[in-house]
């Protein structure tokens, strides 16, 4: 064990089948476990209770920075795993370099699982749900002490050393929005803060223009193939990420996800999008070619708070754009799209502002 507090997964293997053959059980549970609150040890003690032995498996730093971005760990992994093992419910620790706890559930085979009470059987990681059923795993998901969390610990630092709001970008494609609204925060026209950069594709280019202005650019697993839908993990993740962050406001620009619950209540009236037609004409995908097909006089683009149906939460703003005689999608999309560079910043000033 380096340090006398890193277990490997084979010791902890070995240590799994001497304890099964006394009946005894194995509890693992995995996170990053940084910055240690009363919340962690209440949940780990609740964890320790459900059989004889606690292993907590944690992130590596580099997992650490993938998942919340460069400023974490606080920590390092040495210095983590020192830490809970000095905790009466803690047996052993181990580290996994990889963003999901799979190779290290299935080396360890332990009797119990457990997740805090933010996850349910459905939101856990696919790959991970169907690798516990496979060996037999029991799932137990344990209760959170409201309120205590390690992003509402960084918020409360955070809050003293800065006041400009911080905001989080979704998007799927080139990213033109979102250049824009950078742009808008560097020529002081916006006072914000892109704290990180979301999206479903990750050879995306909205990605790499958040890396191109230092921002956190994260890719996130949808989890299906199905158009417009995201899994219960992905949802989870998208939270999880933005609670991190410790952002105000969700902008959503050209995210083509659907936006629903826990995520929706997680953000009430927190999360705005917008899209390329005068809602409530032309919701959902290809608003443009519709337009062009019902042989509209006008179009334009419409700022809307994002509620549980597609396109239809509380407009804000709205801007007419006209379609000309030879108008194609393209060309009518590259105007809509400069009314929306100019007037998705604006809005969002207006909805910082407002909070």
């Amino acid at each position: 064990m380096p340090n006398g507090f890193i277990s490997s997964s084979e010791e902890i293997r070995e240590l799994r089948d001497s304890l099964d053959a006394q009946g005894r059980k194995l509890i693992l549970t995995n996170g990053v476990f940084d910055l240690l609150h009363v919340g962690h040890v209440r949940y780990l003690n609740e964890a320790k209770s459900l059989g004889d032995c606690l292993v907590v498996a944690i992130n590596a730093d580099e997992s650490v920075r993938e998942l919340k971005g460069p400023n974490r760990p606080v920590y390092s992994a040495e210095e983590r795993a020192e830490i809970l093992c000095a905790l009466e419910a803690v047996d052993r620790v181990v580290v996994f370099s990889e963003r999901r706890a799979s190779r290290v559930i299935e080396a360890i085979h332990p009797h119990i699982y457990t997740k805090g009470g933010d996850y349910t059987p459905d939101s856990l990681i696919d790959e991970e749900k169907q690798l516990l059923d496979r060996l037999g795993v029991e799932i137990r998901i344990l209760s959170l002490v409201a309120g205590k969390s390690t992003s509402a610990t960084v918020s409360k630092m955070e809050a003293t050393e800065s006041e400009v709001p911080k905001i989080a970008i979704l998007g799927s494609g080139k990213g033109s929005n979102a250049s824009a609204i950078i742009e808008a925060i560097e020529d002081e026209k916006l006072a914000a803060e892109v704290a990180v950069v979301l999206s479903d594709e990750p050879d995306a280019g909205i990605l790499e223009i958040a890396r191109q202005s230092g921002i956190a650019a994260i890719p996130i697993d949808p989890g299906t193939e199905k158009a417009g839908q995201l899994t219960d993990a992905a949802i989870k993740e998208i939270q999880d990420r933005l609670e991190a962050a410790n952002v105000e406001l969700v902008v959503l620009a050209g995210f083509m996800r659907i936006i629903r619950e826990p995520l929706l209540s997680a953000f009430p009236e927190r999360i705005v999008n917008i899209h390329p037609s005068l809602l409530p004409k032309f919701p959902g995908l290809q608003a443009c070619q519709k337009a062009l097909d019902a042989g509209e006089m006008e179009s334009g683009c419409t700022i809307h708070l994002v509620d549980a149906g597609v396109d239809t939460g509380k407009i804000l703003r709205q801007e007419v754009v006209p379609i000309q005689d030879g108008d194609t999608v393209e060309s009518l999309q590259a105007r809509i799209q400069m009314s929306e560079h100019q007037a998705y910043p604006e809005v969002i000033a207006e909805l910082l502002l407002r909070d």
